[in-house]
């Protein structure tokens, strides 16, 4: 199979496929990002080791399961699955596509690991919407147990099928929905997201407070603001305009607060700076300035 993307989701989808015995070639334009995946997965599975969960042979084993790739032709003429995870843009994405589709052999499934990008308008622009099928994985891939399986309007259910049982094998928990914006998960959690930003922006509550109602009150492991500036701001700006534009319902429109960090550069722990501030090396959860 083929991973496209080795930014944090494409590392983390290839971790998953090489420690389970798949041969994956990993695909980046850029030869330093491919380097930094490879880095990040090594260092995941140095984790794993340290927990007792895997072996230093299982940890060599996925290694060598994974081959990286800089030529998107030669990634995928051979691959019987792909996954794409670049960037969540839908221009960016139907352009992969439509390459996958040039290069890729007729018969191999095209899968996106998009979080809210339609899965019909994305097989529209390939010769084969019947193979093309969403595959949601949650961050960090390693550990997360969802997968959120996504039909486009004209998926087969042969392919469905496939992937759900894939997903399985992979030791994951796969949840087929349809093809709606956001489909469930972020049409659920960005609005829940927004409006912490919005109770935020609108002085109802600090930062702290907002998280800690929300941890200890309805036993999230991560307060709204701490997890948006996990997934990245930029990233929950793009997947609430989605929801904006695809439902058009002001409910889904985003917090002006939001709006402006993401132009101002504070997209959260990439950035090291979101309504947290992040250290290298350091685990400490210290409110970002503007918000003290």
């Amino acid at each position: 199979m083929a991973v496209i993307g080795s930014g944090t989701m494409g590392n983390g989808i290839a971790h998953v496929f090489g420690q389970n015995g798949y041969s994956v070639n990993l695909f980046d334009k850029s030869a330093e990002a491919l380097e930094k995946g490879l880095q990040t997965i090594s260092k995941n599975l140095d984790r794993q080791i340290n927990k007792q969960t895997i072996t230093e042979d299982i940890k060599q084993q996925t290694l060598q399961h994974i081959k990286k790739c800089n030529n998107l032709k030669t990634a995928v003429e051979n691959a019987e699955l792909i996954i794409e995870a670049a960037t969540e843009n839908e221009i960016i994405k139907l352009e992969i596509f439509e390459e996958l589709d040039r290069y890729s052999p007729a018969d191999s499934i095209l899968a996106s690991n998009t979080s809210s990008i339609s899965i019909t308008k994305i097989g529209s622009a390939t010769s084969r919407p019947d193979k093309v099928i969403g595959m949601h994985f949650m961050n960090p891939v390693p550990v997360m147990r969802l997968v959120e399986v996504i039909n486009g309007y004209a998926t087969s259910k042969a392919v469905t099928d496939t992937i759900v049982e894939l997903s399985k094998k992979l030791g994951k928990v796969p949840c087929v929905v349809n093809d709606y914006p956001g489909f469930v998960a972020n049409r659920i959690l960005m609005p829940m997201i927004n409006e912490a930003i919005y109770s935020l922006f609108e002085g109802v509550a600090g930062v702290e407070e907002i998280d800690t109602v929300m941890k200890l009150g309805m036993a999230h492991p991560m307060g709204p603001l701490q997890l948006a500036d996990f997934i990245g701001l930029d990233v929950c700006l793009s997947i609430l305009k989605v929801l904006h534009e695809g439902f058009g319902n002001q409910k889904y429109a985003p917090c002006p607060l939001l709006k402006n960090m993401v132009t101002a550069k504070k997209l959260g722990i990439k950035s090291g700076e979101g309504f947290y501030q992040y250290t290298k090396g350091s685990k400490e959860l210290v409110v970002s300035e503007r918000f003290r």
